[in-house]
């Protein structure tokens, strides 16, 4: 598949840090150029911006413009949770006129963005103003953020002026539902709702029904799919896959026992200091990983698993951490994989 096609397909992949979304199509695609990602950046086919849930999404222009109207209200309600009291009686007309005029000389990074606004007299808070930019206006972080190989900190420019395009103004819900369930069906009302962040959204399955398939899960919920969607056999096989922080996968379904052991001790699986990805076997999540670096002189790719992994597991998660180690670390001198202890 085009990664442009399987980024749609996945309707984005949240992106709040720069490599998990490559370590995600890393695992999906083949073959994966990450190179290519950042062409489509510097290309402006490709836009980072805050979409569902209220973070951060890599997505394509087209579902940029299609998804930021919908789940506006979702941005502005994290918005308000966090810094409506820190608001300062701002008016967000105000606010998003300002932004545009402040952004029309260049991209600016959010700090310096809540300053200049504050200065204008909007509030007097600069970290809330300076986020409330980001709500009210669709922003996007501009190359070379999220460029692989490149480093550069978050600096923001309206959607509008980077793409030449405006958001949709009626955006369907319907469509992005459809959407969802062609990546992640079968799923219930409240999976398509907290994938989303948005609420209500039992009116719009309701249309969709006649042209749904419908199923029950094991705790007799119901759930919807696309009629010609696959459903892989239960017993076939579920290859090793080394997915990163905050993947879809992980996140596209309230009820995520279907991937997500109920014991799964969170807290002792990370590792202070380190951003720790995920790590699937047999469709299940068993062990998170991370890399240790020191320059490029060596890269060590540390799996951490939930309870004891099988003789045939353990090689089949060292053979993908090889591979993952060499995609994710290849200009380090020495490349290696070191198993922790499982936690019990």
């Amino acid at each position: 598949m085009p990664l442009g096609d399987a980024i749609e397909h996945l309707v984005g992949l949240q992106a709040q840090a720069t490599l998990p979304p490559y370590y995600g199509l890393w695992s999906r695609l083949e073959p994966f150029d990450p190179h290519e990602i950042g062409g489509l950046l510097t290309g402006r086919e490709l836009v980072r911006l805050t979409l569902m849930r209220g973070t951060v999404h890599l997505v394509t222009v087209r579902d940029a413009l299609l998804l930021r109207p919908l789940v506006q209200v979702v941005v502005e309600r994290g918005h308000n949770g966090a810094f409506g009291r820190r608001m300062g009686g701002a008016d967000p007309a105000e606010l998003a006129d300002a932004t545009r005029e402040l952004l029309a000389d260049g991209p600016l990074g959010a700090r310096e963005l809540g300053r200049r606004l504050v200065e204008r007299g909007i509030g007097d808070d600069p970290e809330a103003i300076g986020n409330a930019a980001r709500v009210y206006v669709p922003l996007v972080q501009v190359p070379p953020r999220g460029v692989w190989g490149a480093s550069g900190r978050a600096l923001y420019a309206t959607l509008e002026s980077w793409t030449g395009l405006v958001p949709q103004e009626e955006p369907s819900a319907d469509d992005v539902v459809v959407r969802y369930l062609r990546a992640f069906g079968p799923a219930s009302v409240l999976d398509v709702q907290s994938w989303s962040g948005l609420t209500r959204l039992k009116a719009a399955v309701e249309r969709l029904r006649p042209t749904l398939a419908t199923f029950r899960n094991e705790h007799g919920r119901e759930l919807f799919d696309l009629p010609e969607a696959p459903r892989p056999d239960p017993a076939g096989p579920a290859p090793v896959r080394l997915l990163g922080e905050y993947d879809n996968v992980l996140l596209g379904h309230a009820d995520r026992r279907r991937i997500v052991p109920e014991d799964f001790p969170w807290q002792a699986m990370r590792a202070p200091g380190r951003f720790v990805n995920n790590l699937l076997v047999d469709g299940v999540l068993r062990a998170t990983w991370w890399l240790e670096r020191e320059g490029k002189a060596t890269a060590v790719l540390a799996i951490r698993p939930h309870g004891r992994l099988t003789k045939g597991e353990r090689r089949e998660v060292e053979l993908e951490a090889e591979r993952m180690v060499e995609f994710a670390a290849g200009d380090a001198n020495a490349r290696g994989v070191r198993f922790e202890d499982p936690v019990l």
